[in-house]
């Protein structure tokens, strides 16, 4: 009798002891999710605002900015700060940004995605390039939201004409489904990009929305301004001040 009651004391014991560690270790998960969480949404925040301040600083400055009548008739804009490119002769550029679509009275919340893909020029050093393309219809919209789109090979790229008006521009440009633009040490041109790809980073658009990049951008419940990450809103409210759809 003693006998079974030490071993039903034992098994209480080793009960107790194994709930202890399972809450444990599920407080624990719950903890880390937590923090990856707020991790994501200041890396988020801290994309939208850099991708707003180019945005910004390059139109800033009339003369040498993308023409308002052109960024007007754009669907979307797409944002990479800070990209880097290296090697010589042969190199390669990686970066991320984000992009936005025109809705209803203003912009779309920010899609996360990343550019990537080679590059063949004279590149001694390693450089910082931000990057503004310009996607200039729905079919160049919905081209970039494949898993893999590639500038050059599923859609058609131009450089962009910069100045006040794009009325002298060519008929190749105006035609273009993606006008692109860079800027590297404080110079802003247009340029035409071949062989980048661009994907969806829908691991943080799923940290950050809980929904991909092809919800985010396409999606029938579209996220208003007041329902997005405030980190976030700088780069759509940014992108509001130079142009807005009535």
């Amino acid at each position: 009798m003693k006998s079974l009651i030490r071993r039903t004391f034992f098994f209480s014991i080793c009960i107790s002891v194994l709930l202890a560690a399972a809450a444990s270790g599920a407080k624990t998960v719950a903890q880390q999710g937590r923090e990856r969480s707020a991790k994501k949404a200041r890396a988020a925040a801290e994309q939208s605002s850099k991708a707003a301040r180019v945005f910004d600083q390059i139109m800033g400055t009339r003369e040498k900015s993308i023409p308002r009548d052109l960024l007007d008739r754009a669907e979307a804009v797409a944002v990479f700060p800070g990209v880097l490119k290296g090697g010589f002769i042969v190199g390669g550029r990686g970066g991320s940004g984000v992009i936005s679509r025109r809705v209803a009275g203003g912009w779309s919340a920010p899609a996360f995605f990343d550019l990537g893909g080679g590059s063949i020029g004279l590149q001694i050093g390693v450089a910082s390039t931000d990057y503004i393309l310009l996607f200039m219809n729905e079919r160049a919209v919905d081209s970039l939201l494949s898993d893999k789109f590639e500038i050059g090979g599923e859609g058609s790229a131009a450089a962009g004409p910069v100045g006040r008006s794009a009325s002298a521009s060519t008929d190749a440009r105006m035609n273009a489904q993606i006008l692109s633009y860079s800027r590297s040490r404080g110079a802003f041109a247009g340029l035409e990009l071949k062989g980048v790809v661009i994907k969806p980073d829908n691991e943080d658009n799923l940290q950050v929305y809980g929904m991909n990049a092809r919800d985010i951008l396409t999606g029938a419940d579209k996220i208003s301004l007041e329902n997005m990450p405030e980190g976030v809103r700088v780069f759509p409210q940014t992108l509001a001040r130079y142009s807005k759809r009535r």
